[in-house]
């Protein structure tokens, strides 16, 4: 039978079988010697002693020392008189033989429009830190063990009160379930639509991605509703026969249409009438600029809308907060199978959160951060008016994204291809409609993320990709009726 044992200071796999002729020692220099040339033992890994390889190995110390002796002569290890044995630097060399093959060159990007990225290098760091302190000073223990399968107390009651007071909802603490971002909300939403016996996911059309994904992978079927100037049309949800729609109310992804009070209405009745669900993304109405907050369709509706939200967009992605306000008879179900995904988000970081905002500190981060959006949109604006004044941009009141339909005969491929080619990551508007090759045309810039600065310079390029391209009307005035939405600022 094989011994395997597990070196503690390397955690190196060793295999020694005591029914192979082949002694032990050269056993083990095989195994040894197949680990540095693999690189699994890296270069100026300091070895075990003799006398610790040979206890952790069930060995004896001179069958060490004979394998540790005989690797040095090769070359593999380096050992002195009263010093660690150490692997040789040149032992982990790959041989050309084994190296892998070269990547094809891909263009450096020296300019990320991505969406929907808030400014990391701004996450109040500090401030932060105090928060996880007086947690770590002042939390009982049993805060980090296994917690409520909704989440911590705190948070919940924090977030309750935040989300009441700001975005008008009406949550109660046992009606919030926390979750690791917006990602895993989807999920575990369209889950429990499908294990309640529905079929179709309603989702806008332009619309996110990841809502088609999340229905697919839970056994639904998407159906993509479109979407106008003031927001879901309704007329199209209701011939949709879905269980459940997933919408962006408060600034549409991507066109940035604000969903009207109209349709508010209208959606709620729908809700009721087929006893539907609603989940409302709410991703990033915290920034606005030239407009009024709009509050949440979860206020209007409490027993019918699944409110949604994150610290992704406002503090930082990596945190991987996030929350549900869930109907009461919802709850146990959506909370249950959170808990069979993960066992529940981490314990410190629930904690944090809730003392963040608990102390208004999340209140001050935002006010400080929407003059700084505010004026990176504003430059995006100006630098689009300068160097490509054939693209209409829209959507630019509020969020961290503005769009811009491309003129007719402008072939939104070929863009992004010669903007990739000299540096600009950008994003197409295509593939987020269900008819990729009759929709129209046009660039998606995220601003969150990059300075003034970079801005300018990134039109400039862009520009530059679009030069010889035939100008014409905004491909939007093709689709005005179905995608027009409101302009932008100034």
């Amino acid at each position: 039978m094989p011994r395997t044992r597990t070196s503690s200071s390397t955690e190196l796999l060793v295999e020694l079988r005591r029914d192979d002729p082949l002694p032990l020692h050269s056993q083990l220099e095989r195994e040894l010697r197949d680990a540095i040339r693999s690189c699994r033992l890296p270069d100026d890994t300091v070895m075990p002693s003799s006398r610790a390889l040979a206890d952790q190995l069930g060995l004896s110390r001179g069958v060490v020392v004979e394998a540790y002796e005989q690797l040095v002569a090769e070359g593999y290890l380096s050992s002195r008189p009263g010093g660690a044995t150490r692997v040789c630097a040149k032992a982990t060399e790959p041989s050309p033989a084994a190296a892998a093959p070269p990547s094809p060159a891909t263009p450096e990007v020296r300019i990320d429009f991505g969406y929907g990225r808030p400014d990391v290098t701004q996450f109040p760091r500090q401030v932060w830190l105090r928060s996880i302190r007086r947690v770590l000073n002042e939390a009982p223990s049993d805060r980090l063990s296994y917690l409520d399968n909704r989440g911590a107390l705190e948070l919940r009651e924090a977030l309750a009160s935040y989300l009441n007071r700001v975005r008008g909802t009406a949550a109660r603490a046992d009606q919030i379930v926390i979750c690791n971002g917006f990602a895993q909300a989807l999920r575990l939403v369209a889950h429990v639509v499908r294990a309640s016996g529905g079929t179709r996911l309603a989702v806008e059309d332009p619309g996110q991605l990841d809502a088609i994904d999340a229905a697919t992978a839970s056994g639904l079927t998407p159906v993509p509703i479109p979407v106008d100037e003031s927001g879901i049309v309704i007329e199209a949800l209701e011939r949709s026969n879905a269980d459940a729609v997933v919408l962006t109310p408060a600034h549409h992804f991507p066109t940035g249409a604000v969903l009207s009070a109209e349709r508010r209405a209208a959606l709620v009745a729908w809700a009721n009438a087929h006893d539907s669900l609603v989940l409302e993304d709410d991703y990033d109405a915290e920034y606005r600029y030239d407009r009024e907050p709009i509050g949440a369709v979860q206020g209007l509706a409490p027993e019918r809308v699944i409110y949604a939200g994150s610290a992704s967009k406002t503090l930082a992605p990596g945190l991987r907060l996030g929350w549900l306000i869930v109907p009461n008879r919802l709850v146990d179900a959506i909370a249950t199978a959170k808990q069979a995904t993960d066992r529940g988000s981490a314990s410190l970081e629930q904690l944090a959160f809730a003392d963040f905002l608990s102390r208004g500190e999340f209140d001050h981060h935002l006010r400080r951060m929407r003059p700084i959006y505010r004026a990176r949109r504003d430059a995006l604006l100006a630098a689009l008016r300068r160097d490509l004044p054939a693209l209409r941009p829209v959507g630019a009141s509020a969020g961290l994204h503005v769009i811009a339909w491309l003129p007719s005969g402008v072939d939104e491929a070929a863009v992004l291809e010669r903007a990739a080619a000299a540096g600009v990551r950008l994003y197409g508007l295509r593939q987020y409609h269900s008819a990729r090759q009759k929709a129209p045309g046009g660039l998606l810039f995220g601003y969150g993320a990059v300075t003034e600065a970079e801005i300018d310079e990134g039109i400039r390029l862009v520009a530059e990709a679009m030069d010889g391209e035939r100008p014409g009307a905004p491909q939007a005035q093709a689709g005005q009726s179905a995608l027009r939405v409101e302009a932008a600022a100034g």
